[in-house]
Order: C-alpha cells, then sequence, then structure tokens
C-alpha cells in the first residue's frame, strides 16, 4: 500500500478478532516508529507492550467500568516521552513522540492490521502511569490498541482544505 492511500484509508477501530499481534509484528512496527522527525535526534518516544501482568495492573487502577474498554484490543502498546526538563525542547519532543505513535498506526494498518489511540482517563492518574512503569521523567502521549479488524469503518467526514489551510504573503 503507497503512504498517500495508507494515510486516507486508515480508521479507527473498536473490535478486534482476539489474536495478540506476534511480538516479531510490534517490533517491525516500533522500529518504523524510531524513524519519526526528531529536531534534536534525541529519540524520546517510550513504548511499552502490555503483556497479561501489566494489562491487570492497568484495569486495577482503571476500575471496573473503565476496565473493559482496554480489553478491546488482543495487543495494547503504551507511549510515553521522555521529558528533560527543559520547556521547548520538552515541547519538541512530545509532537516527535506523537509523530512515532501515529507512524505505529499507519504502519500498522499498511500490514492489513487495525488501530486505535486512546488517551484513557487513568493514564492521566498517578495509579495509571505507576501500572506501567511511566515515572515523573516521562509523559503519557497514547495507549495504542492494535489487532485484526473485524469490521470495516465508514470514511469520516472530513473539513475541506479551505476551512483549515491558510496561505500567507
Amino acid at each position: 500500500m503507497d503512504v498517500e492511500t495508507a494515510i486516507r484509508t486508515r480508521r479507527t477501530h473498536k473490535a478486534y478478532a482476539p489474536e495478540r499481534l506476534e511480538r516479531e509484528q510490534v517490533e517491525q512496527l516500533l522500529e518504523l516508529a524510531r524513524w519519526a522527525p526528531n529536531h534534536h535526534l534525541s529519540n524520546p518516544w517510550r513504548f511499552r507492550v502490555l503483556g497479561p501482568a501489566s494489562l491487570e495492573r492497568l484495569k486495577q487502577a482503571a476500575g471496573p467500568e473503565a476496565a473493559a474498554k482496554l480489553d478491546r484490543a488482543p495487543t495494547l502498546v503504551a507511549c510515553s516521552c521522555a521529558q528533560g526538563g527543559d520547556p521547548v525542547s520538552d515541547e519538541e519532543d512530545l509532537h516527535a513522540a506523537a509523530c512515532a505513535a501515529y507512524i505505529v498506526l499507519l504502519a500498522a494498518h499498511g500490514r492489513g492490521f487495525a488501530g486505535y489511540w486512546r488517551t484513557p482517563e487513568v493514564m492521566r492518574t498517578p495509579e495509571g502511569l505507576a501500572a506501567l512503569g511511566i515515572g515523573e521523567g516521562e509523559r503519557f502521549v497514547g495507549l495504542l490498541h492494535l489487532g485484526r479488524p473485524v469490521q470495516e469503518q465508514r470514511r469520516p467526514d472530513r473539513a475541506p482544505v479551505a476551512d483549515v489551510v491558510e496561505f500567507l504573503d
């Protein structure tokens, strides 16, 4: 699949087949994520692939109602960003880590997988961050749900280019 097609056809999926992605498949996605643009080449992105114990810790931190949404996808990857304390570098690195997270979703789609980028409430709590070992020197970016799709998603409406772009003199 070419890049333009991947960008235009990637969708958010909330229903997946039960099989986890193979470790090698996840490693390939994360290897591609390392190529995200990064101003000072600080490689700020951090990825944690959740296994059964870490998922259970996160579900405990989330509580029973929110925990059900964590079971949607068979493979979960938490993306965070290392922060060094300089406000300008930290902001640039946060954006780079967000690009890396999107590369994971786009690369997954290009391989026939489905994905969903979430920022659940539990990841804005000390308990949720601790469940995944995300410390003070990192900022949470997103929880990426990955798996095989079980349904087609409709094409979402997008604002016309003229509504979101301004060409300046």
